[in-house]
């Protein structure tokens, strides 16, 4: 283990006293959680202060497009069979949220930390990770991040020789370009199921080969490499040969390829897979993800969607027709203002179910929705939605802050 904590400077106490200030003032004002407020406020004081937190902690970061806070938590979950753990389990993964979650972390052993795709390099500098787990890379808040290649070659250059463990997903080829910059990589076979952003060859932008599981670049030789760990059906497959079963209360394909990169992870610890699979059942939600309420005196799921490819994974996951399914999209700030990949989702996969579209840019989702030949009803509200919504459970899918409006409105 890394060690224990070690008493912090004077500067450094103070930053984290007037951070937790800054948290609990905006939480009494109803402004969130104040984990952002209360980073920004602790680093203002302490610039070095993120590194100083993680001093005595065995880190493993999690980024990725999607997935990232559910694998957060199963990692977290899994490590706490070996001892405490620090996480920003509720997604604040930019420093300053990561800088107050650390900051109430003095005891644990672990830290666990989502990371967002921008800033990966630079929190990677200052906590120094035991390990990496970078699971996909696709298409997302087109005004505000970096086309999917470029990122991967700003994580290749930026991790490059990295003394961390890197634990990647060796199906996408995003991934692995900027993965294998570094010297010890885990390859997990976790499977790709939006392959859209990766057709072009990262290396040299020739088209890449895709025969059956596989792919290749016949014009560089660059290719998928052999893993160690993988997925497969309902077991994980460890560098020995044995498959362990997984038995998640979460639902979908997506979230057993998050189980299968989370215990590869976890080994990267010392945590045995059967224990880590085991531990990872206690999961039965993630920031409101896949609960089910009651509004109304209707049974509501809860499934966010931000970005094509995590639309795809939800579609999969949603009871067959006519089950009734709400649709909600904003395009705020923490969205992405940009909704042009609406038109990059495969929406006629909702054909026979009851839709009704909500939320801020509920009429481009329906212009969307017309398009692709859909039934659909625009709703002034959720409740709304809800109460013109046939009988059965209601799938609500929605975009970031949408879901987090959905939450707010069904008090979960």
């Amino acid at each position: 283990m890394a060690g224990n904590a070690e008493p912090l400077s004077p500067r450094a106490k103070l930053a984290v006293t007037a951070g937790k200030a800054a948290a609990a003032v905006s939480r009494a004002a109803g402004r969130g959680s104040g984990s952002v407020i209360g980073g920004r406020v602790a680093l203002k004081l302490d610039p070095d202060l993120l590194a100083r937190l993680a001093t005595h902690l065995d880190v493993v970061l999690v980024s990725a497009t999607n997935g990232k806070t559910t694998t957060t938590r199963l990692i977290a979950e899994a490590l706490r069979a070996n001892g405490e753990v620090v996480s920003n389990a509720l997604g604040a993964n930019m420093p300053a949220g990561i800088t107050s979650a650390l900051a109430g972390g003095s005891e644990a052993r672990y830290g666990v930390i989502e990371v967002d795709e921008k800033y990966l390099a630079g929190v990677a500098r200052d906590v120094k990770p035991k390990a990496i787990a970078l699971l996909n890379l696709s298409r997302d808040q087109l005004d505000r991040a970096a086309e999917t290649r470029m990122l991967a070659e700003k994580w290749r250059e930026g991790l490059a020789g990295s003394d961390a463990i890197i634990i990647a997903n060796a199906d996408d080829p995003l991934i692995t370009w900027a993965a294998s910059s570094c010297p010890t990589v885990v390859w997990v076979a976790a499977g790709q199921e939006w392959k859209d952003d990766a057709w072009s060859c990262p290396s040299c932008g020739g088209v890449l080969q895709r025969p059956a599981e596989d792919w290749f670049c016949g014009e560089c030789g660059f290719r998928r490499p052999t893993p160690t760990w993988a997925l497969s059906g309902d077991h994980v497959i460890d560098p020995y040969g044995s498959a362990w079963p997984i038995q998640l209360q979460l639902p979908g394909r997506a979230n057993k390829s998050n189980a299968a990169v989370s215990a590869a992870a976890a080994a990267a610890f010392g945590v045995d897979p059967k224990v880590a699979l085991e531990r990872m059942y206690k999961v039965q939600a993630v920031a409101g993800r896949y609960d089910v309420v009651q509004f109304q005196g209707r049974d509501v799921r809860l499934l966010l969607a931000k970005n094509p490819a995590g639309w795809l994974e939800t579609f999969s996951l949603i009871d067959g027709p006519p089950t009734p399914v709400i649709l909600s999209v904003n395009a705020r700030s923490a969205d992405g203002t940009d909704t042009s990949w609406l038109w990059d989702v495969d929406y006629t996969r909702l054909a026979g179910h009851p839709i009704r579209v909500v939320g801020d840019r509920k009429l481009d989702l329906a212009v969307r929705l017309e398009v692709a030949g859909l039934d659909f009803q625009v709703c002034r509200d959720f409740d709304e939605a809800v109460a013109t919504s046939p009988a059965g459970r209601i799938e609500a899918i929605a975009n970031y802050t949408a879901f987090q409006d959905l939450r707010r409105r069904v008090g979960n």
